[in-house]
């Protein structure tokens, strides 16, 4: 995982990974959220990765789309 820019310096997102057809962030909490083209959409999986690269709006994107917050392929707990 690649540490996210978190330029706000507010969001809980601190890494993200990037992939043909997910995004996968990490929270504070240490969980992990993966969101793929099939779970959330094709349009959203784009929207994360360009916010991911740009190091904002991560977090914000991800709670204030109901279908991406509960969307998620799957969850990993913290190591």
């Amino acid at each position: 995982m690649q540490r996210y820019g978190n330029r706000s310096g507010k969001s809980g997102v601190v890494a993200y990974e990037i992939g043909d057809n997910f995004v996968a962030a990490r929270f504070n909490s240490g969980t992990t959220y993966w969101y793929s083209k099939e779970s959330v959409g094709a349009k959203h999986v784009a929207a994360l990765k360009r916010l991911a690269k740009r190091g904002e709006g991560l977090g914000t994107y991800i709670s204030q789309h109901p279908d991406v917050r509960d969307g998620y392929e799957r969850k990993d707990p913290p190591d």
